[in-house]
């Protein structure tokens, strides 16, 4: 099936493994790649979308018809290397490219895209294709932009029918860091950008395991006064206690769990044995699961965006929440003294864990994100309570 094309010369093409090709106009960077396509509901944060890297090996298809307003500029970035494809590999729009009219932009998005290597395409039904999406999953595809407008569907529908997808597939180990690097900078404030936490203001020190963190996670942390250690994927348990943290914190990231589990796993057991207080989010908080005895599986569509509510079961208070998964934790995997904390209002999927006895728990989705704006970032808070447990000192209001 080819669906229809208004342009005489379409300049992209989406391909999908059974064959659909869709074609629309290119924008971004040039060439193909082959990925999952998934969809985003949110409104804003487009620049923040797609270099976040959970969204590695993956193209975002944005609800949202008009992107691109905001521009884009060097601060709404959530990957730590700028300009490597760390996040989205590919991007998907219902209008051309809105220009820039925003005072913090230093460029249009379409200039962005091409700098970071992303692959996009505008002027198709997004709607269509999402409840395509809803209806069928997310499917592989491979994503093409040649200004020719000249492709060889042969050979692309083959690339698309013969990649894997994500299960089975560490892609953790292409978004961690390179090596070990300090942070401290603060959140963003307005019309000021982002402060600088002293050495001599730092009362806690942090190890974060880098599977592919959001540079806001580590902001809200040096927001508590602490100094970050961020550390590789495959960092051992011997090497983080050698810094002498006061908490672990287990980051969100890309690809199949139960594969960066692997190497993971053992080294989250070994710290969860130390007593150090630990906080998971998304794919780190699967991954604690399946070191604590769970399972992980494969959702149908995944839940990416900005407007999902979540019950936290120790308050009874519901959050919007920012998601951005394809695998969930199957709750009834969790072994007993094992506690479900959090769970989805839309689906009723695992949100969130607790280990009994242990200063250990983690959330699947990302509190961080503010889209509530901050119904969320009481984790944090949480989280360095537990430090503050363990030094004795006196406990934070979760909700400041």
């Amino acid at each position: 099936m080819t669906a229809p094309w208004t342009q005489e010369t379409p300049t992209a093409a989406l391909v999908l493994a059974d064959g659909t090709v869709i074609y629309g106009k290119g924008v971004g960077a040039t060439g193909s790649v082959e990925a999952e396509v998934c969809f985003n509901t949110a409104l804003t944060g487009y620049q923040e979308i797609l270099t976040d890297p959970s969204y590695l090996g993956q193209i975002v298809t944005f609800t949202f018809p008009h992107i691109g307003n905001i521009g884009a500029n060097g601060e709404d970035i959530e990957d730590l290397v700028p300009a490597a494809r760390r996040g989205a590999v590919g991007a998907i729009f219902r209008a051309d490219i809105t220009a820039p009219s925003n005072y913090r932009s230093s460029e249009d998005l379409d200039t962005w895209l091409k700098k970071r290597g992303i692959i996009g395409l505008s002027g198709i039904d997004t709607r269509a294709l999402t409840a395509w999406i809803r209806e069928h999953g997310a499917p592989n595809a491979v994503i093409a932009h040649e200004p020719s407008g000249k492709f060889d569907l042969d050979a692309l529908k083959a690339k698309a029918k013969a990649w894997g997808g994500l299960e089975g597939l560490d892609l953790a180990i292409e978004a961690t860091s390179g090596q070990s690097s300090k942070w401290d900078e603060k959140p963003w404030v307005w019309n000021e950008g982002y402060d600088t936490l002293a050495e001599a203001d730092a009362r806690y020190h942090i190890v974060c395991v880098d599977y592919g963190v959001k540079r806001n996670i580590l902001r809200l942390f040096a927001g508590l006064d602490c100094k970050v250690t961020v550390v590789p994927a495959k960092t051992s348990a011997e090497q983080i206690l050698a810094l002498s943290p006061d908490g672990v914190f287990l980051s969100n990231g890309p690809g199949d769990p139960a594969a960066t589990g692997e190497y993971a796993v053992p080294v989250i057991r070994a710290l969860i044995d130390s007593g150090l207080p630990i906080f998971g989010i998304c794919l780190g908080h699967q991954i604690l699961a399946i070191a604590l005895g769970g399972k992980t599986t494969k959702m149908h569509q995944g839940h990416h965006g900005a407007n999902h509510p979540v019950k936290d079961y120790t308050t009874g208070k519901v959050e919007i929440v920012s998601m951005n998964h394809g695998f969930a934790v199957d709750s009834a995997s969790l072994p007993e003294g094992v506690a479900e904390t959090h769970v989805s209002l839309f689906d009723g999927s695992n949100c969130g864990i607790a280990l009994a006895g242990k200063p250990v728990f983690s959330v699947q989705h990302h509190p961080e994100a503010s889209p509530g704006p901050q119904d969320s970032h009481y984790l944090f808070r949480r989280f360095i309570n537990l430090v503050r447990e363990k030094k004795g000192e006196a406990l934070l209001e979760e909700r400041a």
